[in-house]
C-alpha cells in the first residue's frame, strides 16, 4: 500500500492505493463502491489477468483515504485524474463497481467495464418516501441525533461530509451521460442484485451505444463469484481493441 497527495482545484486528498505487475505495460483500474474500499476489488481480481498493471484505489472517505469535503461524482473523477496522472497510469481500462462505476465512467476509459454501476436513478418506492418525509417533520426536533434512525445503511456512521457526499450522488442520473458515451462498455450484472437492480443494466444497454450486457447469477458483489469468467471476457474484448 502506499499514499499518494493530489491537489484538485485548492484541495488536497490523500489517496491510498496499491499497484500489482508493475512492470506491465497496459493498466487496468479498479474502484470499488460505496462505502467498500479496495481491499474488496483486490480480493477479486488481484489474481487475475497478469498481462496488466493493476491499480487499486480508496476512493477519498472509504478505506484510508480521508476526506472532508463535500464531493460529487464529477469532483471524484477529477481527484481519480489527478492521482492517475501523479503516478504515471494511463486509463487503458477503468473497472468500476457501483457509485465507482459512475466515477469510472467520467473517466471515459478505452475499455469501460461497469459491475452492477450506479447511475440511473429509479423512482422512490411508497415506503421510502414516507420515511424522508417522516425526517424531514422531526429534523428541526432531534437535528442530526435521529438521522441513524432514518438514513440507509450505506450513509449510517458518517461525518458530515460524507453524508452530504451521499446525498450528492445517491441523486445523479446518469442517462444523458451514458447515452452520449462513446468508447466500448462492457456492463456486468447480478441477476438478483437489489441495491442496482437489474433493470438499471438493460436501461444502460439500450442507451449506451457500444455497449454489451453481461447477466450473471448472483446479487450486488456476483462479482466476487465471476471474477475469472469477467476477466475472461475483459481480457477477450480488450485484445479485440487491440488489433
Amino acid at each position: 500500500m502506499a499514499i499518494k497527495r493530489v491537489n484538485v482545484d485548492g484541495d488536497l486528498f490523500e489517496i491510498s492505493y496499491e499497484m500489482k505487475n508493475r512492470k506491465r505495460v497496459g493498466d487496468i483500474i479498479f474502484l470499488h463502491g460505496w462505502g467498500s474500499n479496495k481491499e474488496i476489488m483486490k480480493g477479486a481480481f488481484g489474481n487475475l489477468l497478469p498481462e496488466f498493471r493493476h491499480v487499486y484505489i480508496d476512493l477519498p472517505g472509504f478505506g484510508k483515504s480521508p476526506n472532508d469535503k463535500v464531493l460529487n461524482s464529477r469532483k471524484y473523477a477529477q481527484i481519480v485524474d489527478a492521482f492517475l496522472d501523479e503516478v504515471g497510469v494511463s486509463k487503458d481500462i477503468v473497472v468500476g463497481h457501483s457509485f465507482g462505476g459512475k466515477v469510472a465512467t467520467l473517466l471515459e476509459p478505452r475499455l469501460l467495464v461497469l459491475l452492477s454501476s450506479a447511475g440511473i436513478v429509479c423512482p422512490k418506492p411508497w415506503t421510502i418516501r414516507m420515511k424522508i418525509a417522516l425526517f424531514k417533520m422531526l429534523k428541526p426536533f432531534g437535528g442530526q441525533k435521529i438521522r441513524r434512525f432514518f438514513v440507509a445503511e450505506d450513509a449510517k456512521n458518517m461525518g458530515e461530509a460524507m453524508y452530504a457526499t451521499f446525498k450528492n450522488v445517491v441523486n445523479e442520473d446518469f442517462r444523458n451521460i451514458f447515452a452520449s458515451y462513446t468508447r466500448e462498455v462492457l456492463l456486468f450484472w447480478g441477476k438478483g442484485d437489489m441495491a442496482t437492480p437489474l433493470k438499471s443494466g438493460e436501461i444502460m444497454r439500450d442507451i449506451i451505444p457500444r455497449s454489451k450486457l453481461i447477466v450473471l447469477d448472483g446479487d450486488h458483489y456476483f462479482f466476487l463469484h465471476h471474477s475469472g469468467e469477467i476477466a475472461q471476457k475483459i481480457k477477450e474484448h480488450y485484445g479485440k481493441l487491440s488489433m
